[in-house]
């Protein structure tokens, strides 16, 4: 008996393909018809992206740098030692209000296309784990059908041994009654 995939999939599903959700569905037919489940999910993702986002997660990657924080940090400092000690007329006095103005201006729009690429982000992580459980579900299938198939194969093995075993038992008790023949 040949073990199929379509009956693997019912048996161990335990329900009608029809009756599945159309996510499993999917993914027991790919199964069924040795269709492939993985897919790079980063190069989908980037193919929708507009310019827009793209420029966003662009600049979210470079605030996130340590690139970034280090010219920042310096021209901070030099912001401040230049105004503090005078070597330049003093445009931005202590408290050094401009600097404020500039940094507070920078927090606005920093912050919100931070959170935009981070939603983005999470997005694609939706989807990666969406594919990763597709695909982890379709293994689980081809493992099941390859147990099937051990499985069928050791009952044929063990059939095939005592059918062996049963044509040996009549080899040796024709042997038997030949040699014990009375003369």
């Amino acid at each position: 008996m040949t073990v199929t995939r379509t009956a693997t999939a019912k048996k161990f599903l335990a329900k009608e393909l029809e009756k599945l959700a159309a996510d499993e569905r999917s993914i027991v037919e790919r199964f069924i018809n040795r269709g492939r489940v993985a897919r790079n999910v980063a190069e989908e993702f980037e193919e929708h992206l507009s310019f827009g986002q793209r420029i966003a997660d662009r600049v979210a990657a470079t605030m996130g740098s340590w690139t970034f924080i280090i010219i920042q940090s310096t021209i901070l400092l030099v912001w401040i030692v230049l105004n503090v000690t005078a070597w330049i007329r003093h445009w931005d006095i202590y408290p050094f209000i401009l600097l404020n103005l500039g940094l507070s201006f920078q927090a606005a729009y920093a912050a919100p296309i931070i959170m935009m690429s981070q939603n983005r982000q999470a997005e694609k992580d939706r989807m990666q784990t969406k594919n990763d459980y597709e695909i982890d579900m379709k293994a689980e299938l081809e493992i099941m059908q390859l147990h099937e198939k051990f499985n069928d194969l050791r009952d044929n093995y063990w059939a095939e041994l005592v059918q062996m075993q049963q044509r040996q038992i009549e080899m040796l008790e024709r042997i038997v009654a030949e040699n014990c023949k009375p003369e």
